[in-house]
C-alpha cells in the first residue's frame, strides 16, 4: 500500500527543490512518498526541462562583482537569463554573486570550451568556468550549479563574459 502524501511533505519538498505544487506531489507519489527519492525524480525532471530551455534566447540578467576582502583580487561576471523578472529573484542574485566570488578564487580563463579560441593549446577543464568544482560545494560543477538554478527559475540561465583582477597582474 502506498503512503499518503501529506500537504507537509509537499511543502518540505517544495522549500528544497523550488518545485511546483503539483510536480511535487507526482514526485513524491511516484516515489511512494520517499522525499529523497522524490529529490531525485524533480531534479532529473529539472535538468531535462532545463536541456530544453538552452536554445532559448537569454537578454536579460544581470552584471555582478565581487572584491575578495584587503581589495586586491576582484571579479566580475555577467549572468544572462530570458526575463528580468527571474533576474530580480534572490536564487538568481545568488547565483551570479557566488559565480563571481568562484571566478575570484579559481582564476578561470573561459567560460566553457566553445568559448575557447581557435589556436588556444591544452586548456584544461580548470581552465573553465563551468567546468570547475563549485568552492562552496566540491563534488557539485559549476555548470551543474547554473543547471540547478534554471531547473527552479524555468529559465534559460548562461554566463554571458566575465573579468577578473588582481594587483599587480
Amino acid at each position: 500500500m502506498t503512503p499518503e502524501v501529506t500537504t507537509a511533505m509537499i511543502r518540505e519538498l517544495r522549500d528544497k527543490t523550488g518545485a511546483g505544487i503539483m510536480d511535487a506531489k507526482r514526485a513524491l507519489e511516484d516515489s511512494d512518498g520517499d522525499s529523497s527519492k522524490a529529490e531525485e525524480l524533480l531534479r532529473e525532471k529539472g535538468l531535462a526541462s532545463a536541456a530544453k530551455r538552452a536554445g532559448r534566447a537569454a537578454s536579460e540578467g544581470v552584471v555582478e562583482s565581487y572584491i575578495h576582502s584587503g581589495g586586491r583580487i576582484g571579479a566580475m561576471v555577467e549572468v544572462n537569463c530570458e526575463t528580468d523578472f527571474v533576474a530580480r529573484t534572490d536564487d538568481f542574485k545568488d547565483l551570479a554573486k557566488n559565480l563571481a566570488m568562484q571566478v575570484a578564487a579559481m582564476s578561470p580563463r573561459f567560460v566553457d570550451s566553445e568559448s575557447v579560441p581557435d589556436g588556444t593549446d591544452d586548456v584544461t577543464d580548470e581552465e573553465l568556468l563551468l567546468e570547475q568544482d563549485y568552492i562552496r560545494e566540491p563534488g557539485v560543477k559549476i555548470g551543474e550549479l547554473i543547471k540547478q538554478v534554471s531547473a527552479k527559475t524555468g529559465e534559460n540561465i548562461i554566463v554571458g563574459r566575465f573579468s577578473r583582477f588582481e594587483l599587480g597582474q
